[in-house]
This record gives structure tokens, C-alpha cells and sequence, in this order.
């Protein structure tokens, strides 16, 4: 018989998946028409369920915005932890840390352009929300940073000056891996070239600067 020793889906595995549709619907959309143009109604028809469906999930549009903010800065938290684990990305961490943006990019092109899209053309909250994890994102790489020669005697104000200054450039940097046709293995090594010579032009400061 069909379907023998299969088990129902539970009530809590088919809200997962109601959830997770929403955010996957939403995050396709906002690619064809920028997040501040959905509405609720078109996020919904997308994921196959009714509007009053949305709302066990979420209050608002804002909110189902901010949830996607909080699922694409997830990708850059794993980003940052996962190097750390690795011996070797301290031992070369300009080359390392090209490397790594490249293919996180490549891996989650989705959330990256939509932090890249909403970050100076999406709505208030979602603008607001999406500083405000770059924020966490610089305290977390100055924490990495402070670990490297000739930064250990910095003050933390410096050391999160030259975090937010890596941010930047990875900002910068992602936002045109998002562009790159798929199999453009060619315009990857230009931006990984072009990443390392910037993080190597801020590091050959490191020396000489003085709290």
C-alpha cells in the first residue's frame, strides 16, 4: 500500500513549511520588484496560502521584511564563526577571506541581493534594520580583528574603524558577485584579485598606526 510507514506531517512540521514558503515567496518576489512594492496579498498568493494564513505567521509586511533581513545577516554570522574555526584563515586571512566572500556569495545570491537591493532603496524599517545588523556585523568582525598582529594594543574605537572599513569593502564587494552571470569563473577571480589588493592596502597601515 502507498504511503505505508510514512508518517503524517505534524501540525508544527506543516507551519515550518507554510513559514518557510512565505519567506522563500517574498525573497523571489523582492527580486522582480524591490520589497517596498509587495503587498501582502501577492506574497501570499505566491506561496500557495490566504491572506489570513500570512497573518499566523507574521503581523505585517514589515515584520515578514525584517525576517528576512535576520535570515540573510544569518548567512554572514555563519560566514565570519566558520572562518574562525579554521586554523588556516589566520594564517592567511587576506587570501582566506577573498575566498570565503566569493563562494558565500555565489552559495546564498538571493539573500545577498537583497540586503544589497533594500539597504539604500527598501522601507524604513527594513533600511533601519539592515544598518543595525551591519552594525553587529563590524562589533563581530573587530572581535576577530583585535586577535591579529600589530592591532592587539589598538583602542576598540580603532579596531572598529578598520572592522567597519572591511565591512564596507565585503558590502561592496558582494554586491557585485551578485551580478555575475552564473559560470563567469573569470569575473570571480577579478573581484577576488580586486578584494585582496584593497584588504592588502588597508592592512599595510596596520604597522604604523597609532591609537
Amino acid at each position: 500500500m502507498a504511503g505505508v510507514g510514512v508518517a503524517p506531517e505534524s501540525r508544527q512540521e506543516r507551519k515550518e513549511r507554510t513559514h518557510d514558503a512565505i519567506l522563500r515567496s517574498a525573497l523571489e518576489l523582492s527580486g522582480r520588484h524591490g520589497f517596498a512594492q509587495l503587498s501582502l496579498r501577492q506574497v501570499a498568493r505566491h506561496a500557495g496560502v490566504v491572506p489570513t494564513a500570512f497573518y499566523r505567521h507574521f503581523d505585517s509586511m514589515d515584520q515578514l521584511g525584517l525576517a528576512l533581513v535576520e535570515q540573510s545577516f544569518a548567512t554572514l554570522r555563519r560566514m565570519i564563526r566558520d572562518a574562525q574555526r579554521d586554523p588556516h584563515v589566520f594564517d592567511n586571512i587576506i587570501d582566506a577571506s577573498a575566498e570565503i566572500l566569493v563562494e558565500t556569495v555565489k552559495q546564498n545570491k538571493a539573500d545577498f541581493a537583497f540586503v544589497a537591493r533594500e539597504r539604500v532603496g527598501g522601507s524604513p524599517t527594513v533600511r533601519r534594520a539592515i544598518r543595525h545588523e551591519l552594525d553587529l556585523f563590524v562589533s563581530e568582525l573587530a572581535v576577530v580583528l583585535a586577535r591579529l598582529p600589530n592591532i592587539e594594543t589598538w583602542s576598540s574605537d580603532d579596531v572598529r574603524m578598520v572592522a567597519r572599513l572591511f565591512v564596507r569593502n565585503m558590502v561592496a564587494n558582494a554586491e557585485e558577485i551578485v551580478e555575475i552571470p552564473d559560470g563567469r569563473t573569470d569575473l570571480e577571480d577579478e573581484i577576488k584579485d580586486g578584494a585582496r589588493r584593497q584588504m592588502r592596502l588597508i592592512v599595510i597601515g596596520f604597522r604604523d598606526w597609532r591609537s
